[in-house]
């Protein structure tokens, strides 16, 4: 493991033996502390523990589980899966990634200080981007990429698999949106070595 994501906000810690390279972020909001889709980590939990009292465990995946019913347990917070609306006493607003039978996800948008966190729909790890993309859309989602991601324009794109994208955000999720239908063929190859490789 890793700390990676270091901001005036929070932070994130990244599993680096994981092949999916699992990313999990505290986020540091009004005293409190909420944990995104959290891996566990005796050190993060450390470290998130220094930087406010923990309020809540959000899972923004169906599928990503991870440690977050342990997490909520051990801290005695609640455990939030794929809110669909604003949490009490958060700062945050939640949009709609992917409702179906076979995935379910909602993105936390934090209007001040303009973050954007996402499980599965983006990633920054090899599997997930064409050549030169510093965020890609999820395979499975580039022929319809989520359009309520086309709403914000964020200074920070967190995902739940490599670290985040802290510079000319905005830019790099509108272009991984628009170009995803297009540069599929692209990105299926880059998954296909990152895979072999």
């Amino acid at each position: 493991m890793r700390f990676c994501d270091e901001q005036d906000f929070g932070f994130g810690w990244l599993d680096q033996d994981d092949p999916l390279r699992r990313t999990s972020h505290a986020l540091v909001a009004e005293g409190g502390v909420w944990l995104v889709d959290p891996v566990a980590w005796p050190e993060a939990e450390v470290r998130s523990r220094e930087l406010g009292r923990p309020l809540g465990v959000l899972q923004l995946l169906d599928r990503h589980e991870r440690d977050c019913v342990e997490t909520a347990a051990r801290l005695g917070v609640p455990h939030h899966v794929v809110p669909t609306a604003r949490i009490e006493g958060a700062p945050f607003d939640f949009l709609r990634v992917a409702r179906s039978r076979f995935w379910r996800e909602s993105a936390l948008w934090w209007p001040i200080p303009r973050v954007l966190v996402v499980a599965d729909a983006l990633g920054t790890v090899g599997y997930f981007r064409a050549p030169g993309e510093p965020i890609g859309v999820h395979p499975l989602l580039r022929l319809r990429p989520p359009s309520a991601l086309r709403r914000v324009f964020p200074e920070h794109v967190l995902t739940g698999h490599g670290a985040g994208v802290h510079a000319d955000a905005a830019h790099a999720l509108h272009r991984a949106l628009r170009t995803s239908r297009r540069r599929l063929p692209a990105a299926l190859w880059s998954a296909f070595r990152s895979r072999a490789s």
